[in-house]
């Protein structure tokens, strides 16, 4: 006990002055994040820039930790200790610069994605183009972030010599455990790659409006392994990658958001076609949700006791079109209650009577 307790006091100024470079490596990496912080600040009053907004708001909390890491790791050759504890040290501070680095690239993901949503604004009407990039870019951030937290894990557990030592072993038995994860990760590894398939071929996008297993919605997220899309009564559905290159679906905006829609009714054989068609064009052009580029009505069936008309209308999207729909379905019921209600689906029936019958029912002789 004597013994260790005068080793302890043998090394105490070590352990005073390890302390003291630590907390003095602290405080520049402080320092140096405040004066950058306020160069920033500085120039984005004057410029207004909404980039360096971007970069204080994301990067501040990762640039409070990694600073500091960074002004220790470079006084740690002053830092005198025993071979073991400053061993210790070492990885400790290492192992910190590498996960504060990785937290900082990673969130500048999210600064990149910040100035293309800044330059290229997908609430349009015409926004293809701009959902094109979007798609392309959700996946590629994605990807680039598992590769930085992949990369900055392996970094760290390759700092032991344990872990070295047993991935020296592993390497050696490649060939079959590439074999083993192969089939155990076919399902995973074939989802992955149609996310690249549809990352660049792109069957759809982000906001493109599809109809799938007979639900109609908007495509929300796309992720490596699965699709999330947003349904009309925000629910939500999820379909997995390989869905989308496996089985049909509909994509109502694959090359433009203008799409056109139906509206059915069903009329006895007297309605006047021509007084519909003239209402139909009087609604629609009366009506902000229309394109002005088509506007139509067809005769398209006879059916046994009914006449089926047709007016196909257009409208620059799909929520303006449902709703241009819904309310010419409504004017033209109701101009048809409104002017010609004998026009409305009847049942023709024919009622024969024995003439007997006929004579006592109206109380004349046969």
């Amino acid at each position: 006990m004597k013994e260790e307790f005068a080793h302890f006091l043998t090394h105490f100024p070590g352990f005073v002055a390890t302390l003291g470079i630590l907390l003095l490596g602290v405080v520049m990496g402080l320092v140096a994040r405040f004066v950058i912080s306020t160069v920033l600040q500085t120039y984005n009053r004057r410029a207004n820039s909404e980039l360096i907004t971007s970069i204080q708001r994301h990067l501040r909390p990762a640039s409070g930790w990694f600073f500091p890491a960074l002004a220790v790791s470079l006084l740690l050759p002053l830092v005198q200790l025993p071979p073991q504890p400053f061993e210790v040290l070492r990885r400790l501070v290492e192992m910190a610069l590498i996960t504060t680095f990785a937290w900082g690239l990673v969130k500048l993901t999210d600064v990149v994605e910040d100035e293309v949503l800044r330059r290229y604004e997908i609430n349009t009407t015409d926004n293809l183009r701009v959902r094109k990039l979007f798609t392309q870019l959700q996946f590629i951030k994605k990807l680039v972030m598992s590769l930085i937290v992949f990369v900055a894990v392996g970094l760290v557990l390759m700092s032991f010599e344990t872990v070295r030592r047993l991935g020296t072993g592993l390497l050696t038995s490649a060939g079959i455990a590439s074999v083993i994860v192969g089939f155990a990760a076919q399902r995973s590894i074939s989802n992955l790659l149609a996310g690249f398939q549809i990352a660049f071929t792109q069957p759809i996008r982000i906001d493109d409006v599809l109809v799938v297993e007979g639900e109609w919605g908007r495509v929300e997220e796309i992720t490596f392994t699965y699709v999330v899309l947003s349904i009309w009564d925000e629910r939500r559905l999820v379909l997995p990658l390989n869905y989308f290159i496996e089985k049909p679906f509909q994509n109502w905006t694959r090359n433009s958001s203008q799409i056109l829609g139906t509206v059915l009714l069903q009329t006895d054989y007297t309605v006047p076609v021509e007084a519909v068609r003239t209402e139909l064009q009087r609604i629609v052009a009366a009506s902000p949700l229309w394109d002005r580029r088509v506007c139509v009505l067809h005769v398209t069936d006879s059916k046994e006791r009914t006449l089926e008309l047709r007016a196909l209308v257009s409208a620059a999207n799909a929520s303006d079109v449902w709703e241009l729909r819904c309310a010419v379905r409504e004017q033209l019921v109701g101009f048809l209650q409104r002017e010609f209600p004998g026009c409305l689906p009847r049942i023709r029936a024919v009622v024969e009577i024995p003439a007997p019958a006929l004579s006592a029912a109206l109380g004349t002789p046969a």
